[in-house]
This record gives structure tokens, C-alpha cells and sequence, in this order.
């Protein structure tokens, strides 16, 4: 009787476990995690990226070398050549079989200085490749690299997913090569903490536009550039940042929307590039106060601070003082969403705007046009004047990152980004520098930035010269004259 009891109560036991089983969505019908479906789908498609390059570092500066005395008598301190090697991640999203081409996605942070130095890739098979760039896009940090295959290699693919239908709290998985070589293809699990984050600072090259998936799986130095997947095995996220206090994962890590790195991985392979559309006024951020003041219903939608006169929107009706709350037929919910859906649409195409104006909704259809100071905007005429290029990228004082970086002028223009081993990096220009003058001309736009820099280009051409000057407000608001000089 004891042993019927006993057998009774096994079974009822292996029976409310089985259940059990069946009912836990974290395992497959046959018990199996569907992790260890996704890391032995996937993980092979994640690769280890090592860029060897070079950068230029002076010596250090005394301060007497300043004065104009000392300046006569002692030379001033030399530029070096200083190795540089970094390591990062990435995954192999696209594979041509007709020229053996595997594309990779990385980051921008991971990839840039592989135009002027060498960049290698150690797939799974610890077979290793040097790869060549695609393109780079510092605004979104989304690089793509490629590698080619020898004959009979294989290679995994990882696929793409959506990240526009992803919900706080799904299962998020990291995978990539933290700190070091010999950790390579580590997997982590998480969730997704929460979507749309944005002023997030990576240093002084932080992304323009910032629509992060927060992540508390484990993200590390050497993370970077790997995919974020779901729990289908999906890439739903380029892993690119985290949050820390001690340079480690604390369970806050970033990765971009597969979604946005989507529409620049088209436009880098295309075109080297990116061309991006342009609106053309000064949003500003809905308060609480700006929410009673408009009589709004939520704090959402975008102000309209000010429009640029001969821009897409005032063309398109867009006045000061309205509020922008959808675009393109998307609930806009901040000056970052705002930025990414202009950024992202085609130029040229017509977008349907929803707006408020004194209390009544109102549609208007704005054409947007390409970015003024982008090159592929620039008439044939002006682009083959010169292929010199100085490596910076500058911005309007009122810009977003100008406000980000809580740095406001009178005149000139922001500088935003430095290409590596460009004239400009060269010169010890910086992000967050100001440039008043090029070659003594006034700049207080980007257009006359554009202008200047292209006239000063061809006078220095026509007289035989390497150099051009700037006069610049450098971090410290103090002002100096720079030189870039453009080597033969």
C-alpha cells in the first residue's frame, strides 16, 4: 500500500512537472532554452574587428613656447606618429555568393580609423580576413565593412529583424567580444529595459541621432558593433554604449534600432555615404509649461522655434510657434524622434505633417530637400573643383549638439566631428572648437562655412600653397589662429 501511495505520488510529481515545462515560455516542446537555439543559430555570424592605425599626438606643449620671445629661439614642439590598435565587434548581415563578399555591420567608434590604417576580422573559425570599408556614418555611429570570402568558405548570416515592433520587457540577447581577445562570442541575456532613449555621451564624437534600445544584457568594452537579438534570433540592435561608473557593465547598455542602422546601411554601401533629408527649422523640446501654454494634451510633439527662411518648411506652410505632432503619419514624442524621422526619409519626398497652430489641428505637406551642407547637394560645377578634403564636419551655433554640449557664440560655426589623420585632426582642431574666420572671411553659417572653406581651397591650389588659416574659439572660448595644411 505504501509503495502504491509512493509510486502515486511520483508520478502526480513528474506529471505537475511536465506541465510545468509546457507551460515555461523560455523552453522549446522538447525542453531545450530557445537561447541555445539562437546562440548556435547565430553566434558564428558575429565576428572580432581589430583596427592598427596611426594618430598624430605633440609633444607636450610648455607654456613658454606661447611667448613671443621664446617662440624665436626655440622651435615649436613636434607632431608623432603614435600607433593605435583598438578591438570592437560585428556581424555578418549580408553575404554576396556571386563575388564571395560578406558585408558587416559595426560601429562607426569601431570602424573609422580603418580607412587610413588596417582593419582584421577574425571569424569563428579563427580564419582571419582584412576588411576594407564600406562606409562610415559618425552621426548614427553605424559602420559597415567587408570582407571576401576564399573559395569553399562558408559563412552565417545573421538576420535582420524589426526593432519598430519590439515591447519593454522581451528577451534581449548580447553577444560579442568583451575586454580582450580569448572571450570572443560571449553571450549575455537580458531584457529590453526601455526604447527611445537619447542624450546619451560617448565621448566628444556622441552620435546626432540618438533612438537607443536600453538593455540590461551584459554589455563591455569590445561589445561594441555586435548584434542585439531577440528571442526568434533576430537582430534587433547594434550594441554601441553603456552607462557605467567604473568603465564596466552595471546592467544599463545601448544599441541602436536595427530599424535606423537599416536605412544608413542602404545609403553606406550605395554611395559610401549618407544623404539625408532636410527640413530646415529649431525644434525645442515640449515642457510642462509649454504644454499648458499651447493647451496641449500630453507632453509631446515638437516647437517650432524658429524657421529658416527659404527652407523645405517654410515652403511648406510651417510658421514659429507651431507644434509639430506627427510626421509622416508617426506620433512625433521628442526633438530626438523628430530629428531621426527627417533624417531618415528620402529627399525629395512629400510628408505629411500634423500640426497645432493656435489651438486647431491643421496638415500641412512639407518636400524635403537634401542637407545643405551635405557634398552630394553641391552642384557638379563646385565638386570638381577640388577632391581636397580638410576632415570637418561643422554645424550651426544653435544646433542640438551645440546646446548638448552647452556651447553658444555670437558668430561662427560648430565644429561637431574630425575625420582621423585629416588636415584638421592634423591641426589639433576638436570637437566643440568654434571656427569664426576661414582665410579672414566671416563664417556664422554652414553655408558660408562651405563657401569659404571651398574658395580658400582653389585660391591655395592656383598659388601653389598647402595651407589655409583659421581663426578659432578653442574649448576654453580663448582665441587662436590654426592651420591646416593639405599635403601633396
Amino acid at each position: 500500500m505504501r509503495l502504491a501511495k509512493s509510486l502515486m505520488i511520483l508520478l502526480l510529481l513528474i506529471g505537475l512537472s511536465s506541465i510545468a515545462s509546457a507551460r515555461n515560455p523560455m523552453l522549446m516542446p522538447d525542453g531545450e532554452s530557445p537561447v541555445v537555439k539562437v546562440v548556435r543559430d547565430v553566434r558564428e555570424a558575429v565576428v572580432q574587428i581589430k583596427v592598427e592605425s596611426t594618430v598624430s599626438v605633440r609633444s607636450n606643449r610648455n607654456p613658454f613656447f606661447d611667448d613671443d620671445f621664446f617662440r624665436f629661439f626655440f622651435p615649436s614642439p613636434q607632431t608623432q606618429q603614435r600607433p593605435v590598435t583598438s578591438m570592437g565587434s560585428g556581424f555578418v548581415y549580408e553575404y554576396n555568393e556571386a563575388n564571395r563578399e560578406a558585408f558587416i555591420m559595426t560601429n562607426n567608434h569601431v570602424a573609422e580609423r580603418g580607412r587610413e590604417g588596417t582593419i582584421t576580422v577574425t571569424m569563428a573559425d579563427k580564419k582571419i580576413y582584412t576588411a576594407e570599408v564600406v562606409g562610415l556614418d559618425a552621426n548614427t555611429d553605424v559602420a559597415v565593412i567587408k570582407i571576401k570570402l576564399d573559395e569553399d568558405d562558408s559563412v552565417t548570416v545573421a538576420p535582420l529583424g524589426d526593432s519598430s515592433s519590439l515591447e519593454i520587457g522581451e528577451w534581449a540577447i548580447a553577444i560579442g567580444n568583451p575586454f580582450a581577445e580569448g572571450l570572443d562570442r560571449t553571450v549575455t541575456l537580458g531584457v529590453v529595459s526601455a526604447l527611445g532613449r537619447y542624450g546619451v555621451i560617448q565621448g566628444n564624437n556622441s552620435p546626432l541621432y540618438q533612438d537607443f534600445i536600453q538593455t540590461d544584457a551584459a554589455i563591455n568594452p569590445g561589445n561594441s558593433g555586435g548584434p542585439l537579438l531577440n528571442i526568434q534570433g533576430e537582430v534587433i540592435g547594434i550594441n554601441t554604449a553603456i552607462a557605467s561608473t567604473s568603465g564596466g557593465n552595471i546592467g544599463i547598455g545601448f544599441a541602436i534600432p536595427i530599424n535606423l542602422a537599416k536605412r544608413v546601411v542602404e545609403d553606406l554601401v550605395a554611395k559610401g555615404r549618407v544623404q539625408r533629408a532636410y527640413i530646415g527649422i529649431l525644434p525645442q523640446e515640449i515642457t510642462a509649461d509649454l504644454v499648458e501654454a499651447f493647451n496641449l494634451k500630453e507632453v509631446a510633439g515638437v516647437l517650432v522655434a524658429k524657421v529658416e527662411e527659404g527652407s523645405p518648411a517654410e515652403q511648406g506652410g510651417l510658421q514659429a510657434g507651431d507644434v509639430i505632432l506627427e510626421i509622416d503619419g508617426e506620433k512625433v514624442s521628442n526633438v530626438a524622434r523628430f530629428r531621426i524621422a527627417v533624417a531618415t526619409a528620402r529627399i525629395g519626398q512629400r510628408v505629411p505633417v500634423l500640426i497645432l497652430r493656435d489651438n486647431v489641428e491643421m496638415r500641412l505637406s512639407i518636400k524635403l530637400e537634401s542637407f545643405p551642407d551635405d557634398p552630394d547637394a553641391v552642384s557638379e560645377e563646385e565638386s570638381s573643383q577640388s577632391s581636397l578634403t580638410s576632415g570637418i564636419s561643422v554645424e550651426e551655433m544653435d544646433s542640438e549638439t551645440a546646446r548638448r554640449m552647452r556651447i553658444s557664440s555670437d558668430n561662427g560655426v560648430l565644429v561637431s566631428s574630425i575625420e582621423p589623420n585629416s588636415p584638421a585632426s592634423r591641426a589639433g582642431l576638436q570637437p566643440g572648437m568654434i571656427i569664426l574666420q576661414v582665410e579672414g572671411s566671416p563664417v556664422d553659417s554652414v553655408n558660408e562655412f562651405t563657401e569659404a572653406l571651398s574658395r580658400a581651397i582653389k585660391n591655395m591650389e592656383e598659388s601653389n600653397r598647402k595651407t589655409i588659416r583659421l581663426y578659432v574659439l578653442d574649448r576654453n572660448q580663448m582665441p587662436i589662429f590654426m592651420v591646416l595644411r593639405f599635403e601633396s
